[in-house]
């Protein structure tokens, strides 16, 4: 039985206490159309899983495993519907990386050549030292 947070948002949508437009539901994750879709095209969609978890690394391994599915799925079908040369899958994790509705969500933006959305800006190049140094920290962690 999935367990849902009674202020969030995103959890009213799951328990259908609010509408949403749903492109996809089933037993573990729930998808709809974003009310401030970013682009041009329409269907910008969302995809939740229908138990409260705020950051991904909180997601249990079904729930991650069917939110992976529901994008596979969808990607294709909003490409075809939308008229996308291509698509964005994003997910925000915190509030500092844009999270503004904490309860884990994947966007998928449907994108076309020219549409203005940026999300490549403040890049910087890493010096090679610097990559070796940070993989191999990340593997250490990973180790603990």
């Amino acid at each position: 039985m999935a367990q849902y947070k009674t202020d969030c948002l995103f959890c009213k949508f799951c328990k259908h206490e609010l509408g949403a437009a749903i492109a996809y539901e089933d037993d573990k994750v729930l998808a709809f159309l974003d009310i401030n879709p970013a682009g041009t095209l329409s269907g910008h969609t969302l995809i939740i899983p229908k138990k409260h978890f705020e950051t991904i690394d909180q997601v249990e391994e079904g729930y991650l495993q069917a939110l992976s599915l529901a994008v596979k799925m969808l990607v294709p079908a909003i490409k075809k519907v939308s008229g996308a040369e291509g698509m964005n899958i994003i997910q925000n994790n915190g509030k500092v990386a844009g999270q503004l509705i904490p309860h884990v969500h994947i966007h998928l933006i449907p994108r076309t050549h020219g549409d203005g959305i940026r999300i490549d800006e403040n890049r910087r190049m890493a010096k090679p030292l610097e990559q070796t140094e940070i993989a191999q920290a990340i593997k250490e962690e990973l180790k603990n």
